[in-house]
């Protein structure tokens, strides 16, 4: 059979023939791919011309274009639905990625080549704005990689590189096997006293995939579980709340908490032979903050306001309760508060949240008002699971976008979290469309039963569709160029954006319908929600905070204090301490040896990521209601200065460009309850 990676696909817009997809092509392709890409980067460095932009980018932009068809397919698959083949693979192959990234960003001859170009820029007066910023990014990303260093300490680079592929891989993989290892079985329904049909529905599905009887409740990523707002019984939100503060160090095979050490010790040895005082400050220089001390400066502001929030909330949590209320006990009576102060019950309100109206006429609806395109649903294409829904996405004038993915429901073998995934990226040098894909975690109810969301995932379904826009709407010349490649500080902000139509009242007055009756949700319940934004407010940033702050914490030490380190736990402990975010009831969204986002997801010292884009979010947010909200004009000037650009511009000039000026933090003060 002939190899389908090794051509570009004849299916519309070039999406991946997933049905002729055998586990054997993706190690063939990747070595093949490997080794045409290293073959196509010679011939760009054996030239012996002047080096010039049309002599070397070209080329460049050019090369690996069979490693890019299995690298997106394969590290999607991956992570929404992995085998024991992928998981063998991943960690076969990810040290030889690794190599293979330091055979080019370390290439001497080619960072020569690139380093000419980059320095005589002013004399190449032909080059585009989308050129020039190409070779920039070229220039940093090599000389940050560690291009200018000599022989000896490239190869310490390397080997810490390959190092570091293969330990990230090791803690996503453990933590899948004991987030399904920690799920918690109950055999008798009256524990799950509190949930709704559906969400009953959904576990008793989860626990009979599994051979068991009674019910499962799987774990989500966050420390949190959706459940703890609704769950009536307190031992069974403590016995949930236990597991899943487990994952990572439990002791075991899946342990990840040597594996945490050795990340940061390697991390920040790393940052030093590159000439960086530690990770954090190597990885914000290429940021849009720019430096680990203005990231503390921001959440610093943040932080003591976020923590006297919170106690007072727990405060108020415990009066209710008659004792002192435990992180278990948190959502659970913050949904008690709430109907009390504001008459709103977010659990009950998942009957208005079908998924499909969700889907079509919220997701689907707030895109064509601002944007007016369209989706026709593709039956005849084939997903890489028989969940997946795939839709042709057109402008108004029906002209093609590319294609969107869904797959909505979790199962054992997708991590946890939500996230937007390309698997072809728009470029005009190679001629290639746009197909992306998002992935959530919705428990699937049993056959016939409706999917009904709740207030939550409504949210981080909007969220992750602003990713996608970002990736369907980016129009850029050059592959390292497209899409969401952007600074990922800034990645957040379009996705955030994104959210606010939600609740705008043209959107959700069409999807908000109660599954059985029809009726509409009520208005007075829609003003009690906004009314109610800032309610609990103080819990959230500090749990969010914690974790940003955790991940400066592990990430700006230098490579003599992260050798000390032997407790994870300790150090985690002290770190939070010290910022005052250590408050028993309000644990870190995430603990070290369950955070996906920082130890094998790429938001490495960079989690702070959110809430700096968010900035940049709740002032558009004031600009879009300050402009008329959800009109065609305002989406097609967020389309064209901001999502249209992708990564071909600096992306604060793009956002100056929008907005005629620079951001400023007092809509998210407001927002968050801190001003």
């Amino acid at each position: 059979m002939t190899n389908p990676f090794l051509e570009p696909s004849t299916l519309p817009y070039q999406l991946p023939p997933f049905a002729d997809i055998a586990d054997e092509h993706y190690e063939e392709a990747f070595e093949k791919g490997m080794a045409e890409q290293l073959a196509e980067i010679s011939a760009i460095t054996r030239k012996r011309d002047f080096p010039m932009f049309e002599n070397t980018f070209p080329a460049l932009e050019s090369s690996g274009q069979t490693l890019s068809r299995v690298s997106h397919v394969f590290f999607n698959k991956s992570s929404a639905d992995s085998t024991d083949f992928t998981n063998d693979l991943e960690e076969k192959i990810a040290p030889k990625l690794a190599a293979h990234q330091d055979a080019i960003l370390l290439d001497s001859f080619l960072y020569g080549r690139v380093k000419t170009v980059y320095e005589t820029l002013d004399q190449q007066e032909a080059l585009t704005p989308e050129d020039r910023y190409l070779v920039e990014r070229w220039y940093l990303e090599m000389t940050l990689a560690g291009a200018g260093l000599d022989d000896a300490q490239k190869d310490r680079l390397k080997e810490l590189n390959q190092q570091l592929a293969t330990l990230t891989t090791k803690f996503e993989k453990n933590l899948l096997a004991d987030t399904n290892d920690l799920a918690v079985h109950f055999t008798d329904v009256a524990d799950l006293d509190g949930l709704e049909a559906g969400e009953i529905s959904a576990a008793a599905e989860a626990a009979s995939a599994r051979g068991l009887d009674g019910y499962l409740v799987t774990l989500v990523l966050p420390t949190g579980h959706p459940f703890l707002a609704a769950l009536t019984k307190p031992e069974v939100r403590a016995k949930i709340m236990a597991a899943s503060r487990a994952r990572g160090s439990n002791g075991g095979e899946h342990d990840n908490r040597e594996i945490v050490l050795e990340i940061v010790k390697l991390r920040a040895e790393r940052a030093e032979l590159l000439g960086f005082e530690n990770h954090a400050a190597y990885v914000t220089k290429d940021e849009t903050a720019g430096t680990p001390d203005a990231v503390a400066a921001m959440l610093g502001k943040l932080a003591p306001a976020a923590a006297k929030n919170a106690k007072a909330e727990q405060a108020d949590l415990e009066k209710l309760a008659g004792h002192p209320v435990t992180a278990a006990d948190w959502a659970y009576y913050t949904e008690k508060v709430r109907q009390e102060r504001y008459d709103v019950d977010t659990a009950a309100l998942r009957p208005w949240f079908e998924a499909e109206r969700v889907l079509k006429l919220g997701i689907f609806g707030a895109a064509n008002a601002l944007y007016g395109i369209t989706f026709t649903e593709r039956t005849d294409l084939v997903g890489y699971h028989p969940d997946v829904r795939i839709f042709e996405v057109a402008n108004a004038d029906g002209s093609p976008v590319g294609l969107y993915l869904l797959d909505l429901y979790t199962r054992d073998s997708k991590r946890g979290g939500a996230w937007m995934n390309p698997l072809i990226s728009q470029n005009t040098l190679l001629d290639q469309p746009v197909v992306v894909v998002n992935n959530l975690n919705v428990p699937k109810p049993g056959a016939g039963e409706p999917t009904l969301l709740t207030f939550d995932e409504v949210n981080t379904f909007f969220h992750e569709f602003g990713h996608a826009l970002h990736g369907l709407f980016a129009r850029v010349t050059y592959p390292k160029l497209a899409g969401t490649n952007v600074f990922r500080d800034f990645v957040e902000f379009p996705s955030q954006v994104n959210e606010m139509w939600m609740l705008w009242p043209e959107i959700l007055e069409k999807y908000a319908i109660h599954y059985e009756t029809g009726e509409p949700i009520d208005a007075g319940v829609v003003q009690r929600i906004r009314d109610s934004e800032t309610f609990n407010e103080g819990h959230a940033t500090s749990e969010y905070l914690a974790a940003a702050l955790l991940d400066q914490a592990w990430h700006t030490l230098s490579a003599a204090e992260a050798a000390a380190v032997t407790d994870v736990a300790s150090f985690e402990a002290a770190a939070l301490a010290k910022v005052g975010l250590d408050n028993p009831a309000v644990p870190t969204r995430y603990s070290s040896a369950y955070f996906a986002h920082t130890f094998s997801g790429g938001y490495d010292a960079g989690y702070y990521s959110y809430i700096w884009s968010e900035v940049l979010d709740a002032d558009t947010v004031e600009w879009f209601k300050q402009n008329g909200g959800l009109t065609r004009s305002n989406g097609d000037r967020f389309r064209e200065l901001l999502l249209g650009v992708g990564g071909s511009k600096d992306p604060l000039e793009a956002y100056r460009d929008f907005r005629g000026r620079d951001a400023v933090i007092e809509p998210l003060l407001k927002r968050r309850g801190l001003a």
